[in-house]
Formats: C-alpha cells, sequence, structure tokens
C-alpha cells in the first residue's frame, strides 16, 4: 500500500506531512472541536505556520491545522500598549497594524514572514542588549487544551502555564492568539560595515555595549566580517535609495548569493574565492527607516539551519573553536555563520533562560548535505552547555535538554498534567521530550 502524498512542505523543503486530515480553523471554538474529534478518533494534533522551522515541529500524520482562518486583529489598546491579534496572522502583517497605530514591536529576528504563534512557540529571536526576543514581549496566551476547553494566561492568571507556554512548541496547546506589550513606534539607525575577524572578537565587548542591536556574520575561509549596529534615533527616516536597496538587498544578497551557492554546491573548491568576493561586496551603508523594516530583510535563498545558544562569554573562544573545526574537516562553508546576543529571558524553554547569551547560527544551501557540518559544530557547542534552537536542526535528547534548561523537569510535569494522552505530540517532540 502506497503512503499517501504530502500535502504540507516546509520552506527550506526538507520536512513535509501527510495528515489524515486537514482543518482550517476561524475560531478558539474551532480548534477545541477539532481537538476533540482527533480525540475521538485517536490522531494527533499539531499546527502549521508559513514552514520556517527546519525541524519536524509542525509535522503530523493525524490531524494537521492550517493557520489561515485565525488572523484577526483583536484589540489594540495604544494608550497600555497591549495589542491582540490571533495566532496565524503574520508577522509582516502584524507589523503593519501596529505602524497604523503608532506601535511597534521592542526587537524582532531578522525575517518577518512567520505567524505569530510559529515564531514565538519556537522562541524566534533577534540580537538585543536590553531589548530581549518575542517571547519576552508577551503579556497573554489564548490556548486551546488537550481537552478541548479553551483558556487564557498571563502573568497573573496561570502564571506557570503563561511561563511554560510562551515558547511551548505547541506541546501544551493549540495557541490561538496572543497578546503582546508593544512599545510606542521608533525608527532605528542601521550602520553596516565590514570588519576584520580579530578587531570583531577582540572588540565585542565594547560592540555589544555600544549598540542597542548588535551582530555580525563571519565569511568562513576568510578574515572578513560584516557588522550591524542598529540603534534608536529621533528620525527621521531616512531609507537607503531605492536602487541601492534593490542593488544590496536583491540583487547582491539573493540572486547573487543565490548563484553563488548553486555554484558552491557543485564546485565546492570555488567556494573561499567567493566567500572573499561576498565579504568585499556588502561594504559599509548607513540608513534610517521604520524599526521592523530594519530589523527584517527578505530571505529568498533557500537553505537549511542549526543555531545554537551559548553563555556570552565563551562566545570568542568558541568561534575560534568552530573555525579550527571548519579548517580541521577541509569541508568548503559557502553561508556566512551568523552572530547575534540577547539578554536573559525567563520563559521556562526560551534558549536565553537565565543568562546571558550569543547565538551562533549555521546555514547550507537548501540542496547540500548538513549532516557532518552541523554535527561538528554542535559538539563544540554542546560541550559549552549550548541550547539548541528548537525550529533548528540539532540531535539533542531529552537527556540533554534536561541538563541544561533548569526548568526543564517542570515543563515536563505540566506537559504531563495537560496533554497526558500525548495528543500534541509527534516525532519530533518525543525526541525531545520523550515520551
Amino acid at each position: 500500500m502506497s503512503s499517501p502524498s504530502p500535502v504540507w512542505r516546509n520552506w527550506a523543503g526538507n520536512q513535509h506531512a501527510a495528515p489524515r486530515r486537514v482543518v482550517t480553523p476561524r475560531s478558539a471554538e474551532e480548534v477545541g472541536a477539532a481537538v476533540t474529534a482527533a480525540a475521538d478518533d485517536g490522531l494527533t494534533v499539531r499546527m502549521v505556520g508559513t514552514g520556517h522551522s527546519f525541524t519536524g515541529a509542525a509535522v503530523t500524520e493525524g490531524v494537521l491545522l492550517r493557520p489561515e482562518g485565525l488572523t484577526a486583529l483583536r484589540s489594540v489598546d495604544a494608550d497600555a500598549g497591549l495589542v491582540t491579534a490571533e495566532a496565524g496572522m503574520t508577522l509582516r502583517a502584524f507589523n503593519e497594524h501596529l505602524a497604523a497605530h503608532g506601535l511597534a514591536l521592542a526587537n524582532m529576528g531578522d525575517i518577518q514572514e512567520q505567524t505569530l504563534a510559529g515564531a514565538t512557540q519556537t522562541a524566534t529571536h533577534g540580537t538585543g542588549r536590553e531589548a530581549a526576543g518575542l517571547v519576552s514581549q508577551i503579556a497573554g496566551l489564548e490556548l486551546v487544551l488537550a481537552d478541548g476547553t479553551t483558556v487564557t494566561c498571563s502573568r497573573d492568571e496561570r502564571a506557570e502555564l503563561f511561563d511554560a507556554a510562551r515558547a511551548g512548541l505547541g506541546s501544551l496547546g493549540v495557541v490561538t492568539a496572543i497578546t503582546w506589550h508593544t512599545v510606542p513606534a521608533f525608527v532605528l539607525e542601521a550602520r553596516e560595515e565590514p570588519m576584520r575577524w580579530e578587531a570583531v572578537l577582540e572588540g565585542l565587548d565594547d560592540l555589544a555595549a555600544a549598540n542597542e542591536h548588535f551582530e555580525f556574520y563571519w565569511f568562513p575561509h576568510t578574515d572578513g566580517c560584516l557588522t550591524k549596529r542598529n540603534n534608536r534615533v529621533a528620525g527621521p527616516a531616512e531609507p537607503l535609495p531605492a536602487f541601492r536597496r534593490w542593488l544590496d538587498d536583491e540583487f547582491l544578497s539573493n540572486s547573487v548569493f543565490g548563484l553563488a551557492n548553486r555554484i558552491g554546491s557543485r564546485f565546492p573548491g570555488t567556494i573561499p574565492a567567493i566567500n572573499g568576493i561576498s565579504a568585499r561586496a556588502l561594504g559599509a551603508r548607513t540608513y534610517r527607516d521604520r524599526s521592523d523594516r530594519v530589523f527584517t530583510s527578505p530571505r529568498r535563498v533557500r537553505f537549511k539551519e542549526q543555531e545554537y545558544a551559548i553563555p556570552r562569554e565563551e562566545l570568542a573562544d568558541a568561534l575560534r573553536e568552530v573555525r579550527s573545526v571548519i579548517e580541521r574537516s577541509g569541508r568548503r562553508i559557502g553561508f556566512p555563520i551568523e552572530v547575534r546576543l540577547l539578554p536573559p529571558e525567563n520563559p521556562w524553554l526560551s534558549m536565553a533562560y537565565g543568562r546571558d547569551s550569543a547565538f551562533l547560527a549555521f546555514h547550507v544551501f537548501h540542496s547540500s548535505a548538513h549532516e557532518g557540518y552541523f554535527r561538528d559544530v554542535e559538539e563544540v557547542l554542546t560541550a559549552l552547555g549550548g541550547r539548541p534552537h528548537w525550529g533548528k536542526l540539532h540531535t539533542r535528547d531529552a537527556a540533554y535538554l534536561e541538563g541544561v534548561y533548569p526548568r526543564f523537569g517542570d515543563f515536563l510535569a505540566l506537559r504531563d498534567r495537560l496533554d497526558p494522552e500525548r495528543r500534541f505530540a509527534n516525532a519530533y517532540t518525543t525526541r525531545i521530550f520523550g515520551k
């Protein structure tokens, strides 16, 4: 008997699902009905987003819930900065709603295609000195539990569920709406410029302290880095000219970069030279724009990714060891390695829980093998107590994760109480949380 054809694939194309049923609910009540019907039939339930996770977090063989019916903006309290939107709304649409009301998120990651629930359930983050990731900006959640009931939680209501479910991978319930702490809209000045490897590593502390949002990319097989410093300014916005924006963000960063990766994938020996050209091509630029337009950028070259959070103080030594591992392996790595910083967060499964953290992200072209490269750098970072990003490829299991998350056992105990039959489980959550 042949297997059913997949009806859902993720953005990178490395995960797919062929569920028994697909449901597009339009309210929390309809989500509850779908969960109850799944229980009657002995099926599991997962809500997908836009597929920007590289792990199997959204995969199900049971009932797949699609997010397109849960996209409403429910309420805006501009004076209090509290905004409630349904879980299937994309970050891009949410940012437009916020801007129309003179509001913004304090910090973001570098893309805005994800759904609100998908981004937060995997603890998506940006880089920040004081402003933390998306999960730290949540004021309240509405979610449907395994028994089909709808509950809400916040710091003042079901606080334990709130701290567990803000980054819960959909394992405690299906998130149907999120209330956000927002801030008045602001303008960011972006300063991007190349720096040499040793200058960046030796100046890390100063660069991080002097900028509200600092990150950098290192191009393997070179000494070239591209640094990004984003800081609030009074305005007005002074965006890049349309041609420069197209040249840098579309032509060089997507069209040319995509071609370079196709060439490098077929002829790996060309990668060091290509990386050297790339490190020089993306030169210095400064501009000012609405915050979400500075935080995010288009990503059209498809890739697979692994990312780990390590203690901030380990960053420089970890990068030197990663570079040494790459050089010893003889592998040719075409994508730059991305480094971001984040202050401590308190949701139990945030990768930055309880500590100043540095995030190291590793990419390969979507059609290229990733296993050896990711395994090698994973060994370096797990030796430092690294925590894998929940939506990005890794090999860790519950036995390892319990040792690096202080509240991991509390999360599992709450999961046992809320979902004893594992209605929301799949192969990925079983590996990382156990049975």
